[in-house]
């Protein structure tokens, strides 16, 4: 994730309650009383139902003014009453309908005791009508499966090629209008290959999402976009392409802007981040802050100024700002830029400042690049950013955990760690897409209160700050996953199989948050558990913020 692109697994128990947020109540399912079964019939599976709690209840006809879902490469629609999706995607096995793949597997289908075809003898007659074929199909039909035949009414629609929606949703277990319940169901046909269902369900998701509906039908908007992606194969591509067919820097500046604003997320991290690390060098002479996502250096302007009115005055600030050339584009230029930036806010406080850029993603960095001085306290932030580091699961060099054990080196001060609370790393797909719809749902349902659902802007910020990373996370694999989130307990292990101990972040740094979520919704709720701060919305945790040493 980009430093402002939010893409924030949680604990097994939710800190805020002591409800599991993983014990979802099963959903019924009711089967045909029939002998008769379908070739690739899809099987429910039992899980998730609807929450009156963090996720509104799906309404398509609720916004009749909402815009219709469309793809995230696509323009918006010029007709906002339109439902009509404009993607034209249908998965089928074959070249032809996956209905009429089924239809020719069925005519070995037979009703007790084998019956030989034979007993009903078709002629092609050339003067014969239509009708007439039709007839003895019918009769050839009832042989095999007898006069009194109690397959089902969805089974025989099925048989020609026409099911009926809403049976099949109804066998299902499936509530109808449930969005939530046909997302997960969609993903669960997605895991298990069954293209039969895969195909009648994105249909029926396209009738229900919209990118300015609801949270749960914005959302379903991007989850379907990965589904489809990952069939197709494709989640990469519109990764990749999403990253260089951005809108202009400045507009992309102002969206992630916008977000930053509007949700505390961000803010909670860099000030949790920046409370950790002056505390830790209150009484130093000269520091040396490490910055694996600088972005646009924002961080640091508040923490330079604070330094600045320290008693005793200021030390010497040196800041390594390392960053990749995909986040020059949002700056409209390259590092340089943030290193002026800061210089000239230094300036204004009298602090002695220097910058060394770092042009490289993070997993390349070496110690040989990090200009280590001896005497100067040294501060190592990771905010939002080692989550994007391949681990062990991914290849042999696990560069989270060689990362981790080099910073361990150069004995910090003092590292800041700031991530996601998800789950998203080493999880089965199903089990990633239930995470991600649950994690993401908390996170536009914030979004909700704060912009219009017909906002412009609103629409801009979650697709060019949320939609890449929600395809990435459900149609990538192996290395082409690049987020890929951890909750606490997996972070801790690794920081502390590193050698390092925690650092308690301090009741200044609590306080400081807590003012700060004053002027936001009720909703965000914040706590701290043995020195970690957790910051979530209603029932969900979203960012967690702790220190080590």
């Amino acid at each position: 994730m980009d430093r402002m692109n939010i893409t924030m697994k949680t604990s097994k128990e939710y800190l805020y309650s002591n409800k599991s947020y993983y014990d979802y109540p099963s959903v019924p399912i009711s089967k045909p009383e029939s002998k008769y079964t379908q070739q690739t019939a899809y099987q429910s599976p039992q899980y998730v139902s609807s929450s009156d709690e963090g996720s509104y209840g799906p309404n398509p006809n609720s916004n009749p003014h909402s815009q219709p879902y469309c793809t995230l490469e696509s323009s918006m629609p010029p007709n906002p009453n339109s439902h009509n999706s404009p993607s034209t995607y249908s998965f089928s096995p074959t070249g032809g309908s996956p209905l009429s793949q089924q239809e020719s597997d069925n005519t070995n289908i037979s009703n007790g005791s084998p019956i030989s075809v034979s007993c009903i003898t078709i002629t092609e007659d050339p003067n014969a009508s239509q009708d007439e074929l039709q007839q003895k199909l019918r009769e050839l039909e009832s042989v095999m499966l007898g006069p009194d035949s109690d397959a089902p009414e969805y089974y025989q629609q099925y048989q020609t090629g026409t099911p009926n929606p809403s049976e099949w949703m109804q066998l299902m277990g499936i509530p109808r209008g449930d969005l939530k319940q046909l997302l997960l169901h969609c993903a669960k046909a997605v895991e298990e290959n069954d293209f039969v269902s895969i195909d009648w369900m994105v249909q029926e998701l396209r009738k229900m999402v919209s990118i300015s509906g609801t949270p749960m039908e914005r959302l379903g908007a991007y989850l379907l976009e990965g589904l489809v992606a990952r069939l197709e194969s494709s989640g990469s591509s519109i990764y990749k392409a999403l990253k260089c067919k951005e809108p202009t820097s400045s507009d992309l500046m102002s969206y992630m802007h916008t977000l930053y604003e509007v949700c505390p997320y961000f803010k909670f991290g860099y000030l949790s981040a920046n409370g950790a690390i002056a505390e830790a060098v209150k009484g130093a002479d000269s520091v040396h802050i490490i910055d694996f996502q600088i972005a646009q250096g924002s961080q640091w302007i508040t923490l330079i100024q604070a330094l600045a009115v320290r008693p005793g005055g200021p030390p010497s600030i040196r800041i390594t700002g390392i960053d990749d050339a995909q986040s020059a584009y949002a700056r409209g230029g390259g590092l340089h830029l943030v290193g002026r930036r800061l210089a000239h806010v230094a300036a204004s406080c009298n602090v002695p400042f220097e910058f060394h850029p770092l042009d490289m993603n993070g997993s390349e960095v070496r110690r040989e690049h990090l200009n280590i001085r001896h005497g100067e306290a040294l501060a190592v932030n990771f905010a939002f950013q080692l989550h994007h580091m391949s681990d062990e699961s991914v290849n042999t060099e696990n560069h989270r955990d060689r990362l981790i054990r080099l910073i361990k080196s150069l004995n910090p001060t003092v590292v800041a760690l700031v991530e996601q609370e998800s789950n998203t790393n080493t999880s089965p797909f199903f089990q990633r897409f239930c995470e991600t719809l649950d994690y993401y749902t908390a996170i536009f349902e914030s979004i909700d209160v704060t912009m219009q659902r017909d906002d412009k802007k609103r629409i801009s910020v979650e697709q060019h700050c949320l939609a890449r990373d929600i395809v990435n996370v459900i149609a990538c694999e192996g290395e082409e996953r690049v987020e890929r989130h951890e909750l606490f307990g997996k972070w801790r292990a690794r920081f502390s199989m590193a050698g390092f101990r925690p650092c308690p972040l301090s009741p200044l740094v609590n306080a400081t948050i807590k003012t700060l979520l004053e002027s936001y919704s009720p909703n965000y709720r914040l706590q701290e558990i043995e020195g970690v701060l957790y910051l979530g919305w209603k029932h969900r945790p979203l960012v967690v913020s702790c220190a080590w040493r």
